[in-house]
């Protein structure tokens, strides 16, 4: 793609700001800037939904140095721009952006864009919003920013947002007090959204406060922010409430304007579904699945979280060095890099045969005790204390701070993240546990229930059964339940590993 000097100048000045900031300032800021290609393939899109011959008047609520603008000039001809004003809150950015624009029609608004009073003729309103909010995670967010930000969604958009809801989810809802009535708006967010818990409150407003129009998710492996590991959807309403019996057009992968698959959806499927990023890889509601949920068979809970892994779980080498008793020592499982196998075997004391052996410390006995009886114990956890471990939010919510979380040991755990394009060509593991041994918070642990307990009494090989039918669970299925990141990473939460069906069961 051909791009003209201003644009190739605006490049280099985009690449001297970010080469100024850390990766952690920036990460805090959510300050990544819109690569080339896609925001001209953004601006082609908008002009293919525009009406024809509508003069545009144009909005970015975060311009930065203005990616989306150059877009827009390079696909819209000058007499067809009405006005075009962009808000950003970076001083520096502001000054490098009017040097950029100066001679352009472009106005630069500095502050911060959800503090800004929007018009109040319609004629003054955007008619055409395209913006690349910042990627600002909800606990960079004080918690008076955050019930400022509530307060004005409910206000103007009606919609009351999670806590969990980064920055992106209140500049989409507050935008329509800025658009024109039917005013387009186009925007590059991440795709959590589409998934998570705290996304509901943003999907019942694309759906019952704006039309929205279609969503096009990119292939997580495609990440669009190298810097940062999300991957991104751009999500496309226009602002008026959406008609009866109204589709919604979902596209996944490729480009915007030349997507690898795109299909219509129901808003009442939309509505049905938890999970959005199924689409458009299944049309319409899901169809009944036979089988078991893994829910009926055990009770998924996370690995233990012990706050602190440097100091409580411990080498042999480490446990004999500072003298730890064996009393207040758990066998745990080491990370999966360090499972040859998926069947872990045990030794006549019930520690897993493994080549990196690792022990929990937990003990539930007070200071006092401790102190008393065991002094090695006592000196070692003296030493935590000089390093302020006690200090640290998950050790200073227990009593004493040095005991665990019970996460007895389970016959089957799984790995709760990984990427599918690894050597084993899946990115989670069902393990088969015959050990003793406990685990950290990077697996999750399945307990058997009550109803398969009574089961594995009388049929003492049904778990191996399952273990095996686990493993032949198809990629596909584990997906659909989880979440995706950028770069391919999946995740699986308990209670989406506990919604995923189990096809058959042996006997």
């Amino acid at each position: 793609m051909a791009i003209d000097a201003t644009e190739t100048a605006r490049l280099t000045i985009q690449g001297k700001l970010d080469s100024a900031k850390s990766q952690a300032e920036r990460n805090r800021l959510g300050q990544f800037a819109t690569p080339t290609d896609l925001a001209t393939d953004l601006l082609t899109c908008a002009r293919a939904m525009m009406p024809q011959g509508a003069p545009v008047r144009f909005l970015d609520p975060a311009i930065g140095t203005g990616s989306f603008y150059s877009a827009l000039m390079r696909v819209f001809l000058p007499n067809e721009i009405e006005d075009a004003l962009g808000f950003e809150i970076d001083t520096e950015v502001v000054h490098k952006a009017k040097q950029i624009w100066q001679h352009s029609p472009l106005r630069i608004k500095q502050g911060d864009f959800t503090l800004s009073l929007p018009p109040l003729e319609d004629s003054q309103k955007a008619n055409l919003l395209i913006c690349n909010p910042p990627y600002v995670r909800h606990h960079h967010l004080s918690q008076s920013e955050k019930v400022r930000l509530q307060d004005m969604t409910k206000l103007i958009a009606k919609v009351s947002l999670s806590g969990l809801t980064g920055l992106y989810g209140y500049f989409l809802c507050l935008s329509t007090a800025w658009m024109a009535k039917n005013g387009l708006a186009g925007w590059l967010i991440p795709s959590e959204f589409m998934d998570v818990n705290y996304g509901r409150q943003i999907k019942s407003f694309l759906l019952n406060r704006v039309t929205l129009l279609r969503i096009h998710r990119f292939k997580s492996e495609d990440m669009q922010f190298k810097e940062a590991l999300v991957s991104s959807a751009v999500v496309w309403f226009k602002n008026t409430p959406p008609p009866e019996r109204h589709t919604v057009e979902f596209s996944y992968g490729g480009t915007l304007t030349d997507p690898t698959v795109l299909k219509q959806v129901s808003a009442d499927d939309l509505r049905d579904s938890p999970k959005w990023t199924q689409f458009p890889k299944q049309k319409g509601k899901r169809q009944e699945q036979i089988g078991y949920r893994l829910a009926d068979l055990f009770t998924v809970k996370r690995g233990l979280a012990t706050g602190a892994n440097e100091f409580f779980i411990l080498s042999p080498e480490q446990v004999a060095k500072h003298g730890i008793p064996d009393e207040f020592l758990t066998p745990i499982l080491p990370s999966s890099r360090y499972l040859p196998d998926d069947e872990i075997t045990a030794n006549e004391r019930g520690e897993p045969v493994l080549d990196r052996k690792l022990y929990l410390l937990t003990c539930n006995l007070s200071e006092r005790e401790v102190k008393a009886k065991h002094p090695t114990l006592w000196r070692y956890l003296e030493s935590c204390v000089s390093a302020g471990i006690h200090k640290r939010y998950l050790c200073k919510s227990r009593s004493p701070w040095y005991a665990q979380e019970n996460r007895p040991p389970a016959p089957i755990l799984c790995t709760y993240m990984g990427r599918q394009n690894n050597s084993r060509g899946k990115p989670f593991r069902f393990i088969l546990n015959h050990s003793k041994a406990t685990a950290a918070n990077v697996f999750l642990m399945l307990y058997p229930t009550s109803i398969l307990q009574a089961q594995l009494k009388s049929k003492p090989n049904l778990l191996r059964d399952i273990w095996t039918q686990l493993n032949q669970i198809s990629i596909d299925d584990l997906m659909s339940e989880g979440r995706v990141y950028g770069g391919g990473l999946h995740k699986l939460e308990p209670k989406e590993l506990s919604n995923v069906i189990l096809r058959e069961l042996l006997s």
